[in-house]
């Protein structure tokens, strides 16, 4: 296997990218790369080198969930990095990683075109289209009227008022389920009026998911907890999530509040992208349905990258200070994703992101019971217990589920949505495609990946 730009990957390679997040003083070290990787590799005590192509990865303790961390590092090619004068600017626009596609042309903000890599290592997945243009078009309707107009092949996320006119333009709407819960993670520090659990349920009984579906056309399902009753993580959770107006108003009471005497705070939330649906559209309907049992919520506004560093740094860091909820749309692929890092004490961000410093003693040791053993059953079992707890504690306000939707050109013919944030795009055949994403997300697709790390 060797880079986009013929150099070898092998054992040095990813000691020397393990090092280029995880240690401050190595001096490839990249404190913004290691901001996004580190929190997702917890559980990494120490590693070393075996031999040219082994390499050994010691755990802090017995971790059975450590092989789903592996998937969000990212490997570089050191010599293209050497190449541009250990410059991560001037690598970020020309990457060389080991994926189906290389980049070919970079304009930030504008566009990033993807050419097929022929050397890919496995052969059964060597692109079919010669060429990817992806497009970052925050605005919903900007997307899909690109699309109606002939402009790009492929969308992500079309505006859902849309979608009967794209249907009979001939687009094809491809959606699934999708691992993904649209949410308010709150505070439940000292100070924060979260911490009284009789407010968090009446958050999660004042939405009427339905409605909130509908304003996406039905490209949502209502949240029943951080994971969709399918999954085996679901569990038995005793308390439902469902629109109980009258039940809302009288726990509000109880803990002080009315709309005569309403509690007022604010939630930082996104203008939009990958990953949060309508934000702002659903976010004011949410106010607006909090606002009927007498809770006032101002919102602060900022671009997606900005929020996602308030969430890193965690509810207790001081550029938090007046917060008590952020609305980072969560992804939940795997039990590390859905429950491990935002619900285990030993995660309570900047360690990982528990953003809102939640700690149950029972529910910490279900993980740490599921974390030690390989029966894959017995891991759903505890894990299914301790969701069940956290929903009982209402310890984030659950909406809706997104179906992460895509609006394709007659000329797509072969596109199969994932039941993932990651999209496999080597099968489909044209000779160029140009696709439409909303903006850069915590959720990494395949196209951004491929370009920058190990396939």
């Amino acid at each position: 296997m060797k880079f986009h730009d013929g150099s070898e990957f092998n054992a040095d390679a990813v000691i020397w990218n393990l090092d280029k997040v995880l240690n401050d003083k190595a001096p490839q070290f990249d404190k913004r790369q290691s901001a996004q990787v580190k929190t997702r590799l917890p559980s990494v005590a120490s590693y070393a080198k075996i031999d040219d192509f082994t390499i050994e990865i010691t755990t802090k303790t017995v971790d059975s969930f450590f092989p789903y961390q592996m998937l969000w590092f990212l490997v570089s090619s050191p010599a293209q990095y050497e190449k541009l004068g250990k410059d991560w600017d001037k690598f970020a626009s020309q990457p060389s990683g080991t994926g189906p596609f290389k980049l070919t042309k970079l304009v930030p903000r504008e566009l990033a075109e993807l050419s097929k890599n022929d050397d890919y290592w496995n052969k059964k997945r060597i692109p079919k289209v010669d060429k990817l243009v992806l497009i970052p078009m925050p605005e919903a309707l900007t997307r899909t009227n690109a699309l109606l107009a002939g402009q790009v092949d492929l969308i992500e996320t079309p505006a859902p008022d849309a979608v009967p006119q794209l249907k009979s333009a001939g687009m094809r709407i491809v959606d699934n389920i999708t691992p993904h819960v649209w949410n308010y993670h709150l505070s439940v520090l000292p100070g924060s009026p979260w911490t009284d659990v009789r407010l968090r349920k009446a958050l999660n009984l004042a939405i009427d998911r339905d409605a909130v579906v509908g304003l996406m056309n039905g490209l949502a399902k209502p949240a029943k907890g951080q994971v969709d009753p399918s999954s085996p993580w679901f569990g038995k959770p005793s308390f439902e999530l469902k629109y109980d107006l009258a039940a809302a108003k009288k726990l509000v009471e109880e803990a002080g509040y009315s709309r005569d005497k309403p509690l007022k705070t604010t939630f930082i939330i996104a203008q939009g992208g990958t990953g949060q649906m309508l934000s702002l559209p659903m976010n004011e309907f949410l106010q607006q349905s909090f606002k009927e049992i007498g809770i006032d919520i101002d919102f602060k506004v900022v671009e997606l990258e900005t929020l996602y560093t308030h969430w890193r740094k965690g509810a207790a860091d001081e550029m938090n200070a007046g917060i008590t909820a952020n609305n980072i749309a969560y992804v939940t692929s795997d039990p590390l994703y859905a429950i491990v890092r935002f619900f285990a004490s030993d995660q309570v961000a900047p360690v990982g992101v528990n953003w809102g410093g939640y700690k149950n003693p029972k529910v910490d040791a279900l993980i740490n019971e599921a974390k030690q053993t390989f029966d894959t059953a017995r891991q759903d079992e505890l894990i299914a217990q301790a969701h069940s707890l956290i929903v009982d504690d209402a310890v984030l306000v659950w909406v809706v589920h997104d179906t992460n939707p895509h609006a394709l050109s007659p000329k797509v013919k072969k596109f199969v949505q994932a039941q993932h944030w990651f999209q496999d795009l080597t099968t489909i055949g044209l000779e160029s495609l140009f696709i439409v994403v909303p903006a850069n997300s915590e959720h990494l697709s395949l196209w951004e990946r491929s370009a920058r790390s190990a396939g």
